[in-house]
């Protein structure tokens, strides 16, 4: 393809370009630098990513929620740079660059400076696709050592992150309001779930809740929270050497304000839910002990209980979508998080009294 195939159609450099001719532009090998022989363009929830060769962009959607607004410009700058600045903690070398997206003087889009910025991108080195943990799990091929090894680099990470002092009662409250929309959504009749079923986990939930409560406010007056990932999930991480871990939650820092074990829990929900049961266990185990923390059972419960619904729920809204993505699958999978946050095993023996 020509520079000249970039050229915008007729009137097309008087009005700002959409979305859709901002995904077309980087669907494009022509497009990069590098030229790569291929570009795969994948859609998320909130991006769209485009995976070039050696190298990955991500482009976020002119999207608002009420957890989140990339509705403007400004916006999205403001949080491409924040990607960028907070998965260097555990990517450094992942994370290569803040890249703008222009037009040129003719008004084509240009990847790189130019006369006037369209969009903001999160540049990226990528990763081996086979040595991601979800894949590492699915292929049989995650290992102890592996995870023994994770556990030690998240360890590194909990240990030095500044503690934070978050009000003890908000912080709490918190979970209240999170899982309130999580009843809402999983009662809703439109999903069709079993009620009696639901209501039993709800009920699990509130109990597990009252006994933990005492215990979050405790962890907070003692310094154990601190600023993390906020969204760790074997997708997200790389046990290549050295070990990345990416796609931190980057748009709300309250939501990356947590327990290191809320984290771990989730990790361990995560794998569970692909099938490695055991790898939950390990990592709990491990980053205690480097931790020197070994928080009581009813805290790691209620953690547990309350990242399985709140995956369900997050499950089935995408189904409220104008046109999901995969609909057959979410339904099938908010289930299963119900049935993970059924659990009776779930807090490994060692960690019970």
């Amino acid at each position: 393809m020509s520079d000249s195939d970039h050229a915008p159609p007729a009137g097309a450099a008087t009005r700002p370009p959409s979305l859709a001719d901002k995904v077309r532009y980087l669907s494009d090998p022509a497009s990069y630098p590098h030229r790569p022989r291929a570009v795969r363009a994948v859609e998320t929830h909130m991006s769209w990513v485009f995976l070039a060769g050696p190298l990955v962009y991500k482009l976020k959607k002119p999207v608002r929620y009420p957890f989140l607004d990339f509705g403007t410009l400004a916006a999205r700058e403001h949080f491409v740079r924040e990607e960028v600045r907070l998965n260097r903690r555990l990517a450094p070398d992942v994370y290569l660059a803040v890249t703008p997206l222009s037009r040129d003087a003719a008004g084509a889009l240009a990847l790189g400076p130019g006369v006037a910025v369209v969009d903001w991108l999160v540049a990226m080195r990528r990763l081996p696709e086979q040595q991601m943990l979800d894949q590492l799990i699915r292929t049989g091929e995650a290992t102890g050592p592996m995870i023994a090894h994770l556990a030690d680099v998240l360890s590194d990470f909990f240990a030095h992150a500044p503690s934070e002092a978050p009000d003890p009662h908000d912080y709490t409250e918190r979970y209240l309001v999170e899982q309130a929309e999580t009843a809402a959504v999983l009662s809703d009749p439109a999903y069709r779930f079993d009620g009696a079923r639901i209501e039993a986990a709800f009920a699990r939930f509130d109990a597990a809740f009252a006994a933990a409560r005492p215990l979050i406010e405790a962890r907070i007056r003692a310094g154990r929270i601190v600023e993390g990932h906020g969204d760790l999930r074997p997708e997200h991480v790389c046990l290549d050497e050295p070990v990345a871990i990416i796609d931190c939650l980057e748009f709300n820092r309250d939501l990356r304000l947590l327990d290191p074990f809320e984290e771990i829990a989730f990790l361990g929900l995560e794998c569970a839910r692909d099938g490695a049961d055991w790898i939950f266990p390990l990592l709990l185990e491990r980053c205690a002990d480097a931790l020197d923390d070994r928080p009581p059972a009813p805290l790691i419960r209620f953690y547990w209980i309350y990242r399985a619904l709140l995956r369900a729920r997050l499950s089935l809204v995408h189904l409220a979508e104008p046109t999901p993505r995969t609909p057959e699958k979410w339904r099938p999978l908010a289930w299963r998080y119900v049935a993970l946050a059924e659990r009776e095993d779930i807090v490994p023996t060692p960690f019970n009294p």
